[in-house]
């Protein structure tokens, strides 16, 4: 898929990948040879019907083949961006078992199709759904206007229930617009999503923080009669070092909300963050590379990633990882940070690090990194980001009674996404912890369709078994 030139868009927060043009679109979906088994359908979390799509794209139907996936997802824009179907819908793909062959890019035809959708939205205005009456219809709240909030109260909608999202900030779309680059998801194409979610009828409140403005117990009386918390995971996790407390220590979830939300990317503003001159970036997943990218194009002269293992362990998409390296991302692999330093005015001046090696694998899986004594050496930063992870914030799950959460304060959800309350369902990221944008989807749908059962009254109870006489 064509690309801005690494040197240029470095230095910008432009989107990095272009896009297919149609021609290019039919030529990748011929490559489907429509199996019969279709693993690629049970490889999307939310089962979008990916050969039927692929065929209408072959016979320039884009227009249906929009239709089709929106069947299954209301987000197929975003998807077809962040999703990671390498590890997905593309990892079970029949072409890519074939010898020198690669897998159908199923992500970039997705994505394809929802951009042709809104270049063409204005010729196809008059089929554009029209707002559905929801009066008399059960009220719904879903908390969270993330990946997965979105797609339930989608998905809610569909069913006919009068839907409202509450979002704490001021922006819809939770980790979508605070957590991702512009050069990576740009806000637009959010906007214009979740403008389609509304369509179906769904209402949002944003600066609604449930919790502290109301509780489930306030919505209740407010006539709400279930419940769907998609509130994401998104307290900050800092290493426990010392020097943590020096100015130009952040952490990247503070730091990538304030670089999206007040658009430190946009020269029309003069956000207030943080601009250092070389930056370490801690950590080796998606959030890293995202970091460190944006650092860049903030005008950093160096800028590091520092992973505890190696780059095989890399946690990362391949794709983030390479754009790294080809926009001059120093790698410093196999080492860990055991104090950041600084000045008597109290801000960074370096960090000290041990070089590592890898042991046997942890319960993760992975191989773990061992210390090796006496390897310690300083890096010359004035800067550092931790991308480390992040935990449940409590603000809503704590001033819920009831609401059971594990060990980690994650909620607790059976198979049907119903928590310890039983009008009350949950899913995403303060559920699982830190994942994907499609698994959060998929979650949502999920949550939705056992939603539905519940305030039909038909969650739990078992099917009719058939006479068989």
């Amino acid at each position: 898929m064509p690309e801005q030139d690494p040197h240029v868009r470095a230095h910008n927060f432009d989107e990095v990948t272009l896009g297919y043009t149609a021609e290019m679109a039919v030529q990748e979906a011929i490559r489907c040879i429509q199996c019969k088994n279709q693993p690629c359908i049970a490889g999307c979390p939310v089962e979008v019907p990916i050969p039927e799509f692929i065929l209408m794209i072959t016979e320039e139907r884009f227009d249906d083949a929009l239709a089709k996936i929106k069947e299954t997802n209301v987000l197929p824009a975003i998807c077809g961006r962040v999703c990671p179907q390498e590890t997905q819908c593309e990892i079970v793909c029949t072409m890519g078992k074939v010898k020198d062959s690669e897998p159908v890019a199923i992500g970039r035809l997705e994505r394809f199709v929802a951009d042709w959708g809104m270049a063409h939205e204005k010729e196809n205005a008059e089929d554009e759904i029209r707002i559905p009456d929801t009066s008399g219809m059960p009220k719904v709240a879903v908390i969270g206007s993330g990946p997965a909030g979105v797609t339930c109260a989608g998905e809610l909608a569909r069913f006919g229930y009068d839907v409202t999202i509450f979002e704490a900030l001021h922006k819809t779309g939770g980790v979508l617009v605070y957590g991702i680059p512009e050069f990576r998801l740009p806000k637009e194409i959010v906007r214009r999503e979740i403008d389609q979610v509304k369509k179906l009828g769904v209402k949002i409140e944003v600066n609604k923080v449930i919790g502290k403005i109301h509780s489930i117990e306030d919505l209740r009386a407010m006539g709400y009669k279930a419940f769907f918390v998609g509130v994401g995971a998104g307290l900050p996790v800092f290493l426990n070092i010392p020097g943590t407390e020096y100015n130009g220590v952040l952490s990247a979830n503070e730091y990538l909300t304030r670089v999206n939300l007040m658009k430190s990317y946009d020269t029309n503003y003069d956000t207030p963050v943080d601009q250092g001159k070389r930056v370490a970036v801690l950590g080796g997943g998606n959030v890293a590379m995202d970091s460190a990218r944006t650092a860049m194009r903030l005008g950093a002269e160096k800028v590091m990633i520092v992973y505890r293992r190696s780059e095989q362990e890399l946690p990362a998409r391949q794709e983030e990882y390479e754009h790294a390296v080809h926009e001059g991302i120093e790698f410093h692999f196999l080492r860990n940070p055991t104090k950041i330093l600084g000045n008597e005015e109290g801000f960074v001046t370096g960090m000290e690090v041990l070089k590592m090696e890898l042991g046997e694998p942890d319960d993760s899986g992975r191989r773990r990194p061992i210390v090796q004594p006496g390897t310690e050496y300083f890096l010359d930063v004035d800067m550092v980001i931790m991308a480390i992870g992040a935990r449940a914030n409590p603000v809503m799950t704590k001033n819920t009674p009831g609401l059971k959460l594990n060990q980690w304060d994650y909620i607790e959800v059976d198979d049907n996404m119903q928590t310890s309350i039983p009008d009350v369902f949950a899913g995403g990221d303060i559920v699982t912890g830190s994942a994907t944008v499609i698994s959060a989807m998929g979650a949502g749908k999920q949550a939705a369709e056992n939603m539905h059962k519940f305030l039909q009254g038909t969650l739990g109870i078992p099917a009719p078994v058939e006479d068989s006489a």
